[in-house]
């Protein structure tokens, strides 16, 4: 049971995960990846639970004015912000943006421009959650793949990576081409208002919360199930999985039982998880992928509100 469960301070993060990680403004993060391989073009990145699930959960912390450039993602990509600030803008040439804060939520949608970037003081962290065992590859503006390529980091036709300065071009490969301003005119585009309806954010959890029971609340995020029950979701965005979130100071809910890949991960606290006579701690940040047709039950006990993160295949 123990391979299931990446415990944070244990995960192995690749420091040059994708094209421009030698870029001002992309070079000062880690890039984590937790449950399957996202997206990550560093073949070298490190997978804690490599069990498909139908969907990916990976991490990003970033010094300060530092995040990711412009690219595109043709599978969901929801953000959650468990701490600092963060800007997130889109659009090809990037100009439209909103701050997110911790607790905050957003699922970008797909054939769109968009990059983050901690917009805090110190280091900050999100979790990233991507449609699909395959999420795809990315797709970058052209401007990001001639400014990577200045600083020995390219990609090739088959969308792996290479580091000019110390390999050459294999024989069979040849390197990828930035996308034409016709191809890029194909992407979509969004006002502010328009993203905001794939916005939740953390202060307004409270005027969606549905009691459990013994003191156990969910906030349903994404999608319309949690364990076989059907709930509005905040935020209405057809990814391929549910996402909900418990709320708790104490408190015990049993017998769940998953029929479909779920992880839970914390958001805040220390959750107990009882799988028949095992029983975990699932601490902060932490990661637990239950087994499926198994009775589970959760409890919490602590002084202030904590959080746990529930993600199911749709």
């Amino acid at each position: 049971m123990t391979e299931r469960i990446a415990r944070f301070n244990e995960l192995t993060p690749s420091t040059l995960p994708f094209v421009e990680g030698r870029m001002e403004g992309h070079k000062e993060r880690k890039n984590y990846s937790i449950v399957g391989p996202g997206v990550a073009e560093d073949s070298n990145q490190s997978v804690k639970i490599s069990k498909p699930h139908g969907y990916n959960l990976g991490a990003v912390s970033a010094n300060p004015k530092n995040g990711s450039g412009l690219h595109s993602h043709t599978t969901a990509e929801v953000f959650l912000i468990y701490s600092g600030k963060w800007r997130f803008y889109w659009g090809a040439d990037g100009k439209n943006e909103i701050i997110l804060s911790k607790g905050d939520v957003v699922s970008m949608p797909t054939n769109m421009f968009r990059g983050f970037e901690n917009a805090g003081n110190e280091e900050g962290l999100i979790f990233v959650i991507l449609g699909n065992d395959d999420p795809g590859i990315i797709t970058w503006v052209p401007n990001v793949l001639i400014k990577a390529k200045e600083t020995g980091l390219a990609l090739l036709d088959d969308n792996s990576l290479i580091d000019l300065n110390e390999s050459e071009i294999p024989q069979n490969r040849k390197l990828l081409e930035p996308i034409t301003n016709e191809k890029l005119k194909e992407f979509d585009n969004y006002e502010i208002d328009e993203i905001s309806k794939f916005v939740c954010k953390f202060k307004d959890h409270i005027n969606h919360e549905t009691i459990l029971n013994n003191e156990i609340k969910l906030i349903q995020i994404i999608g319309n199930n949690f364990c076989k029950k059907s709930y509005d979701p905040l935020i209405n965005h057809t990814t391929g999985f549910n996402y909900s979130i418990l709320k708790a100071k104490k408190g015990l809910i049993e017998d769940l039982i998953f029929d479909k890949p779920t992880i839970l991960f914390s958001q805040k606290g220390t959750w107990k998880v009882k799988i028949e006579k095992d029983e975990f701690d699932i601490n902060s940040k932490d990661t637990f992928s239950l087994p499926l047709n198994t009775k589970v039950s959760i409890s919490i006990d602590n002084n202030e509100e904590c959080f746990l993160n529930c993600v199911s295949k749709a």
